[in-house]
């Protein structure tokens, strides 16, 4: 079985190497400040409001009551509170001008962390670092800092390794041991709907995809069994913020999530509309999504060893790169249209937080050792 039990020296190096890829990722912004993308207002000002808030001792704030000019709007009941949470907190500890950037590194650094435990299983001590630095400075990831300033997004990526390194360690287990890892599992999903509603609805299909997978690879009914509970466990969990979002909605004009130019249909891989703008971004997004779809697939294709020396883990990275590929391309539209609540993910090539962890290990493994043992 693959270790993951370094000294602790080299975790602590490589935490340090981890955090400073994610500050260097942000040294532009010691020149131009820091970006100002697509949902950057929408987040502070939420942060600020939450602030507000807990100043006057309201904890879990469910009105935003700056927006749409003072009208207002339960902007709190239906955004899940993790990313506000930690940016109102964040502000409230260090200048509103850094909030932000701290808020970035924090994230980035998680997603970093979360991938070494995942690749430290499979890969020796220099591979993990890189894999791990690779994810949190993927191209992806720089998309969303410079160009989206999609916050909550960008939290939730450090829980997509997570969920598979989880995952690998139920298949290998047995009986009781098993059977523990239902709270784990469980947990990571919450924490999906607590952080970012989009990505929970990817990160549950994934989880669906990669349970599949693995109890068709060990011919384990229990095994879906096992998901199902975890899902169940992870809906009861977070039953504090998703009763209340999915009873309020009536209040609401929920169709407006995908209206047009949030839609699946306006988002696909170089898709065309009648927004320049709209066209220009999705271009550069489709190019990004391309080449991280073509190296992927190409180190995949290429990794024998892993194919013939870690089965579970070649197959399950590859079936998650292909769906996330296909699911990004207009001829799935069928597919956004019919499967629940798919089309609320609104851009297609949101799979791109998924496919780039598939990506950062494929391009570790073509680059590293190439599969040998660690």
């Amino acid at each position: 079985m693959p270790s993951s039990r370094y000294s602790p020296h080299a975790n602590r190096y490589a935490l340090l190497a981890i955090a400073a890829t994610a500050l260097a990722v942000e040294i532009p912004f010691l020149h131009y400040g820091y970006p100002s993308g697509h949902d950057v207002d929408f987040h502070l000002y939420s942060w600020l409001e939450v602030l507000g808030q807990w100043k006057l001792g309201i904890f879990y704030p469910r009105w935003a009551s700056l927006a749409h000019f003072g009208y207002g709007e339960p902007r709190f009941a239906f955004y899940p509170p993790a990313s506000w949470t930690l940016g109102a907190a964040l502000s409230a500890i260090f200048p509103w001008t850094w909030a932000s950037c701290v808020y970035i590194w924090v994230a980035l650094t998680a997603a970093g962390v979360s991938m070494h435990a995942l690749a430290s299983r499979w890969l020796n001590r220099w591979d993990a670092l890189f894999a791990a630095c690779l994810f949190a400075a993927n191209p992806y990831h720089i998309l969303i800092v410079y160009w989206r300033s999609a916050f909550a997004e960008l939290l939730a990526s450090w829980l997509v390794p997570l969920l598979l390194l989880l995952l690998l360690q139920a298949a290998e287990k047995s009986g009781r041991e098993q059977w523990r890892m239902v709270a784990p599992l469980s947990l990571v999903l919450a924490a999906a709907w607590l952080t970012n509603a989009p990505a929970a609805v990817m990160i549950h299909y994934s989880f669906a995809l990669l349970v599949v997978v693995l109890a068709w690879r060990h011919r384990s009914a229990k095994f879906l069994l096992l998901g199902g509970v975890a899902v169940m466990a992870a809906a009861g969990l977070c039953a504090f913020y998703l009763i209340p979002a999915t009873y309020e909605q009536k209040w609401v004009h929920i169709e407006e999530a995908v209206s047009q130019g949030l839609r699946p249909q306006d988002n696909f891989l170089f898709i065309h509309t009648t927004d320049p703008d709209h066209d220009a971004f999705n271009r550069l997004v489709s190019w990004i999504a391309f080449a991280e779809i073509f190296v992927t697939l190409a180190a995949l294709a290429a990794a024998k060893r892993w194919r013939e020396s870690r089965k579970d883990f070649w197959y399950v990275l590859a079936a998650w790169a292909v769906v996330s590929s296909l699911l990004m391309l207009s001829p799935s539209g069928v597919l956004w249209a019919n499967l629940p609540k798919l089309q609320f993910m609104q851009l297609p090539w949101r799979w791109l937080l998924c496919l780039s962890m598939t990506f950062s290990l494929a391009v570790t493994i073509g680059c590293g050792s190439g599969g040998r043992e660690p």
